[in-house]
């Protein structure tokens, strides 16, 4: 099955996936992606910090959900199937220490400014046996030779925090779930 991250990003620089297996049914899955909150993902507070060198304090309120957060801070949705996947991204000097914020625009696909890089992230969820499958694939393209290369560069710093905290992510959904039947049913 196609996803609206292959519609979008077909081509890509770096890409990298995570999954795991919730014993929930599809809409409770998808609706735990969607409410996820910061304070829940338990690497991101510490690796944001050290990401942008303590600046970042103030940027995540940790009881808002995630997802509502990051299009606060310059994230874009760039597609939505309800129940099925979401599909954020920002375009970013991500590798610079500063002035790395997300640059806002309305045409993702069609932004080709020189020295940047365009990263994409969904959460997808599927069903699978008893319960639901809830991935989450990240793809990052640079812009030119050069934004690729410095991508290329802070990716081989950042690659296994950064895929440290979308599985954190992904077990604080099953988390959320935990307590949740597989036919989406609280248990009491």
């Amino acid at each position: 099955m196609s996803t609206l991250l292959d519609d979008l990003m077909p081509a890509y620089d770096v890409h990298e996936v995570h999954d795991l297996w919730v014993p929930a049914a599809p809409a409770a899955a998808y609706e735990a992606v969607l409410a996820v909150q910061g304070r829940e993902v338990r690497l991101f507070g510490p690796l944001m910090l050290l990401r942008t060198l303590g600046r970042s304090r103030r940027a995540f309120d940790p009881r808002a959900p995630l997802l509502e957060q990051m299009l606060k801070i310059g994230f874009v949705q760039l597609g939505e199937r309800p129940g099925e996947e979401i599909l954020v991204g920002a375009i970013g000097r991500f590798w610079s220490p500063l002035g790395n914020r997300p640059q806002p625009t309305e045409d993702f696909i069609g932004f080709a400014k020189p020295g940047y890089a365009k990263a994409a992230m969904n959460f997808t969820v599927t069903t699978e046996g008893k319960g639901s499958r809830v991935a989450t694939e990240t793809r990052i393209v640079g812009t030119d030779a050069g934004a690729t290369r410095k991508f290329g560069r802070y990716w081989f710093v950042v690659r296994l925090g950064s895929g440290a905290i979308r599985k954190s992510w992904l077990k604080a959904i099953r988390r959320r779930l935990g307590k949740t039947s597989p036919e989406g049913a609280r248990e009491e």
